[in-house]
């Protein structure tokens, strides 16, 4: 209790800038931490939906049926993330163009991967978002930190020209609490390092896994293109 005590009194007792310097860095790892936590759900969220979906697709369902499936969810309200947000997107164009007479399959498929790939980048930033935050928390900290040090101890010397005496006991105090905000910003940024090299795996895992999907839909829109463009016309 008394070690508590003697770091509240050093935090307290820190002269104006490192104070500002702390409540910096105390908000900053708040921050992350709060974006860490999110971060975990969103991917172990999305990780269940993408594996879901995926056995669902390969299945042997019929696409007309599993994208007329996801209708009727997002009329109920839900939201429709991740592969199946990109497989919705290159269905829907596939069946808008393969309905135009003067479209060949190759324009047909190409439009479809168009689609697929715009609905990837949206994916892409939903899975980077607050990434950016924590890079910044994680590389900017420790400085942050060493700024407030830095300002303590050039008050803690200062404060020797009125002193009498010049002793350790004089400047230790000083010392300790500029030392505190060098501390406060590891702490700040040792879990927002770890955190975003954690998620920048996490979030490449994903888009290879989308742009595996992207490659693998095309050829059955392929099959499906040609199939179609080689059926004799009625009338």
């Amino acid at each position: 209790m008394e070690e508590q005590l003697s770091l509240l009194d050093l935090v307290l007792n820190a002269s104006f800038t490192v104070q500002a310097v702390m409540l910096l860095l105390l908000a900053a790892s708040v921050t992350s931490w709060y974006m860490i936590a999110q971060r975990v759900l969103y991917y172990r969220q999305s990780l269940g939906d993408m594996l879901a979906f995926e056995e669902q697709f390969w299945s042997g369902i019929d696409l007309a049926e599993l994208y007329r499936e996801g209708n009727q969810r997002a009329a109920d309200g839900d939201t429709i993330l991740g592969m199946e947000s990109i497989f919705r997107a290159g269905f829907k164009e596939f069946s808008r163009l393969a309905k135009q007479s003067d479209m060949d399959a190759e324009a047909t498929v190409e439009g479809a991967r168009r689609a697929m790939r715009v609905a990837t980048l949206r994916e892409e930033e939903r899975l980077e978002k607050n990434l950016p935050f924590l890079a910044s928390v994680g590389s900017t900290s420790p400085y942050i930190g060493l700024f407030g040090t830095v300002w303590g101890i050039m008050h803690s010397f200062r404060g020797l020209a009125n002193a009498t005496q010049a002793t350790l006991a004089t400047v230790a105090p000083g010392i300790s609490e500029a030392l505190v905000a060098t501390a406060m910003g590891l702490f700040a940024a040792i879990p927002a390092v770890m955190a975003y090299n954690r998620f920048a795996a996490r979030v490449d895992m994903f888009e290879n896994r989308y742009e595996t999907f992207v490659d693998e839909f095309s050829s059955i829109l392929y099959r499906q293109a040609y199939a179609l463009r080689g059926r004799p016309r009625e009338g």
